[in-house]
């Protein structure tokens, strides 16, 4: 199975804010930022998912499959209390806190990086049992590099060493004991 991940285009958020699931726009730049994407695809993508939050819909809306479908599988980390709060106002005990343990250590009232892998695990165990061979999955830097790591072997707390840039495109082909990565464009380590 060929997965396409992409990362939706840059939000209109200002630098230095904590947005994880919160339903932002994209930047006024988005048809710009989005035109790439296209010429990274292949022709004969058979469906497409994408988190729910209209970041990703948006992007997905112009990806040339006949289906979309929503997966909330597919959203960001879940943030809680942290949600639009610039990242130097939130507490610095538990900022500090959360940062040396972010994989199993949840911000107030949000979830930790481990729930996240579970639930895009959970998604791609689903999309595996499926017949599409060539898949497009709009969707999160989080969600991205969890399921990145997964395929690789990749330690979960060294899944932030992945670049997962707004509006890349990452490869992930699937086989049944093996997965092999291609960056395509903007992403690395």
């Amino acid at each position: 199975m060929d997965l396409y991940l992409i990362r939706h285009t840059s939000v209109a958020v200002p630098k230095g804010v904590c947005y994880g699931q919160t339903d932002v726009p994209l930047r006024d730049t988005f048809v710009e930022e989005s035109r790439p994407i296209a010429d990274l695809l292949p022709d004969d993508l058979q469906m497409a998912y994408t988190s729910p939050l209209s970041r990703c819909i948006r992007l997905a809306s112009r990806l040339p499959v006949p289906d979309v479908i929503l997966d909330d599988r597919l959203k960001e980390l879940n943030f809680g209390e942290w949600e639009m709060q610039p990242w130097n106002e939130i507490d610095r005990d538990q900022l500090n806190a959360w940062m040396e343990r972010y994989v199993d250590a949840h911000p107030p009232g949000g979830e930790n990086y481990r729930e996240l892998e579970r639930r895009v695990l959970s998604f791609l165990k689903y999309i595996q049992r499926t017949s599409a061979r060539r898949v497009a999955v709009v969707t999160h830097a989080g969600p991205i590099r969890a399921l990145v790591a997964h395929a690789i072997g990749l330690p979960l707390i060294n899944s932030f060493n992945l670049r997962i840039s707004p509006g890349s495109v990452t490869r992930l082909y699937i086989r049944p004991n093996d997965a092999e990565l291609v960056y395509l464009n903007g992403t690395g380590v």
